[in-house]
């Protein structure tokens, strides 16, 4: 899987860490900032069991947003 620059294009590379690769990717936009590349989840593993939480911190998460009358009411999002 050797990717590089080739003919314009930037594409993943071998030779860089996941971390170094994905600040790249979330970077290179021409508007993106470093908030953009900050990591947003939290990815632990205890007895085989892989637990993914939304960080804190996150600047976006997942759902409706604050505001978002579905996010001031505690009711199901299926409405059943």
């Amino acid at each position: 899987m050797a990717f590089g620059r080739r003919e314009g294009v930037t594409t993943v590379s071998d030779e860089k860490s996941f971390e170094e690769n994905r600040h790249d990717q979330l970077t290179s936009a021409p508007k993106a900032t470093e908030e953009d590349a900050a990591p947003r989840f939290d990815v632990t593993e205890h007895d085989g069991v892989t637990r993914i939480d939304v960080r804190d911190d996150a600047a976006v998460r997942p759902g409706p947003g604050q505001g978002d009358p579905a996010a001031e009411k505690d009711e199901p999002v299926s409405g059943d």
